[in-house]
């Protein structure tokens, strides 16, 4: 199997007035006295290392006393504005603990760790450069998948919260060796999963890193989910291979275990149950779903050639001609989620 790497770094889209109209609806426009932007003007940092002493690309940032204060309160308001529909009165409980910046990835964001002084309980949550890419990651996150998602805009700045589990580079050196057979059979079939709904959703640059993995604890057991962290490649790249995080060779050791612990029957079957939820979650989220391919499909979020690349490699994969009348990456992503869902009603009706 031959590995595929991104060739250049995605560039920012910015939110168009379609799209701010769509988060207005759906409740994901706020308005805060912070930006991103704001943020950016740190006196100074220090380097964040992990426990083994190794870079972790993250800066803790700091201002100066007068600032300080005034950035603090700011995000105190953002945390309850993302977390209790700004309620205020845990205000006078909250403290922000560190304010981190990330030098590595396209969004550089700001890592914000809120403490409730009461009981200290802590919470993260993240202020990045809003990009539409992004925007629309994160809302076909909270269709197409079994997950929640929150996350907020205002303006130019994206309020997001913080996807609790393990990423997947973390979990494969630390814990995946001294998983059971049975827990490895599990993350093998997650795998699939994930493998297949990245693709459906047109999910892209799902390495190691930026994905998690949950352990999930029934009684005597552990059972793992994996959820996508990083939305910037959605809908972007013309290579379709892209969409799979089995072709990432971070990706390898997930992958040797699918080939190793499940049979094929299994993992066409795994492919199938994710169809079936994708069904249900467009069915129940109809209206919400058209609304936002209305949006997407006027938007350009890609250059022309991945969008030619792209609805190329699909009408060879599906031997659909349809392909060929789509002309944005909104369209091929309608066209692409409408093909699986005709495929999966087909398949139940024999």
């Amino acid at each position: 199997m031959k590995d595929i790497k991104i060739e250049f770094r995605k560039p920012i889209y910015p939110i168009i007035p379609e799209l701010k109209q769509y988060l207005e609806k759906y409740n994901r426009n706020t308005k805060t006295s912070l930006q991103y932007d704001d943020l950016l003007r740190f006196s100074g940092y220090v380097t964040l290392e992990d426990k083994e002493g190794n870079d972790t690309h993250w800066l803790g940032v700091y201002y100066s006393e007068s600032e300080h204060r005034e950035i603090e309160s700011s995000l105190n308001r953002i945390y309850t504005l993302l977390h209790s529909d700004g309620d205020e009165d845990s205000l006078p409980f909250l403290a922000v603990d560190s304010i981190d910046y990330c030098t590595f990835g396209n969004s550089k964001p700001f890592r914000i760790r809120v403490r409730n002084i009461l009981n200290d309980n802590y919470t993260n949550y993240y202020i990045k450069k809003a990009d539409a890419s992004r925007v629309y990651g994160l809302e076909m996150e909270e269709i197409l998948s079994p997950h929640r998602i929150n996350f907020l805009v205002d303006g130019d700045t994206l309020i997001e919260e913080h996807i609790l589990g393990i990423p997947g580079d973390i979990f494969i050196q630390k814990y995946l060796e001294q998983c059971t057979d049975l827990e490895k059979n599990q993350i093998a079939k997650e795998f699939v999963k994930f493998n297949e709904r990245c693709f459906i959703g047109l999910l892209g640059d799902m390495r190691s890193y930026n994905f998690v993995v949950i352990p999930m604890h029934d009684f005597d057991q552990v059972f793992y989910r994996i959820r996508p962290i990083d939305f910037d490649q959605q809908s972007y790249e013309g290579n379709l291979k892209i969409y799979r995080p089995q072709y990432f060779k971070e990706n390898r050791i997930f992958v040797d275990l699918v080939m190793n612990r499940l049979k094929s029957n299994s993992i066409e079957q795994y492919r199938k149950e994710v169809r079936s939820v994708i069904v249900k979650r467009v069915t129940d989220s109809h209206k919400r779903y058209k609304d936002l391919l209305k949006v997407i499909k006027i938007d350009k979020i890609a250059p022309s050639e991945h969008v030619i690349q792209l609805r190329t490699g699909f009408k060879k994969l599906y031997r659909n001609d349809s392909f060929d009348n789509c002309y944005s990456m909104g369209e091929i992503l309608e066209q692409a989620i409408n093909y699986n869902i005709i495929q999966y009603k087909n398949y139940i009706k024999q």
